[in-house]
């Protein structure tokens, strides 16, 4: 159970086919404990096979959206435990990231260590104005975990990335979003309310359309561009022939909204 007596450590609602996953242990800042873990491990699968749900919202309860790892997991500091304890994380991880549907983050309050890896997960990160980022591992002597030094220098450039990551520096909401790692920016109280707009909107799109863009937008820093441009073609020819694309072509023909399915 987390600190919040009788709630989970992680907390899932739906709001239509959108499914919003809040981090619940407030007190601690919703640092990665062990019931979080767990409840991320358990949920994000589910919420990722149902075909239903067509774009996931993480947030966090309280004054900070993640504050990083659990300090109290830090003590066993075996190879072996490290590791073991890492690739148990990678098993919701790396899903979540490579998830064909869209993910969208809402950052309120601190996104700091793995709370900063977290915010990374979202395709699109809306940010209240108090919100503020960090590093945090370079204060522990840790390297930077769950992905975040191959996210952050895609969305901000190596340069920013590698200051952000060495430096342990602050950053502010202002800041986070003119470098490109917030995409949204608004005032705290409409915080859930644009994320809910976002999600919304993405969860009524073509969602098969949408997974392909978000795996050629991976793959365009991995492949050349002779092999992009097969990947891209490939692509379009699985969009072409999904329910959605027939009617997006239909309604516009009809010069009305479509209303597209998901498939």
């Amino acid at each position: 159970m987390s600190e919040t007596a009788q709630e989970p450590a992680v907390i899932v609602r739906r709001e239509g086919a959108v499914a919003i996953v809040t981090l619940n242990e407030p007190r601690s800042m919703n640092a990665l404990s062990g019931p979080i873990k767990d409840g991320l491990a358990g949920q994000m699968p589910l919420l990722l096979d149902d075909q239903t749900v067509r774009c996931i919202v993480l947030t966090g309860t309280g004054r900070a959206f993640c504050a990083g790892g659990d300090i109290r997991a830090m003590d066993e500091r075996g190879v072996t435990q490290v590791r073991a304890r890492m690739e148990r994380s990678y098993r919701w991880l790396f899903p979540l990231l490579a998830a064909s549907k869209p993910v969208v983050t809402a950052i309120n309050g601190a996104a700091a260590g793995a709370g900063l890896s977290l915010a990374l997960t979202g395709d699109i990160i809306v940010a209240a104005r108090d919100a503020r980022f960090k590093a945090g591992f370079p204060g522990l002597g840790a390297c930077p975990d769950l992905g975040v030094a191959y996210t952050l220098p895609r969305a901000v450039g190596l340069p920013r990335a590698t200051d952000i990551l060495l430096t342990n520096r602050e950053v502010s909401a202002e800041e986070a979003f003119a470098m490109g790692l917030v995409t949204r920016l608004v005032e705290p109280e409409q915080l859930m309310a644009t994320t809910l707009e976002i999600a919304q909107a993405l969860a009524a799109g073509p969602t098969q359309s949408l997974g392909l863009t978000k795996r050629l937008l991976r793959r365009a820093y991995e492949l050349p561009l002779e092999g992009f441009l097969e990947q891209e073609a490939m692509a379009q020819a699985a969009a072409f022939g999904t329910e959605d694309f027939a009617e997006g072509v239909a309604a516009f023909r009809a010069k009305r909204k479509p209303a597209f399915a998901g498939r």
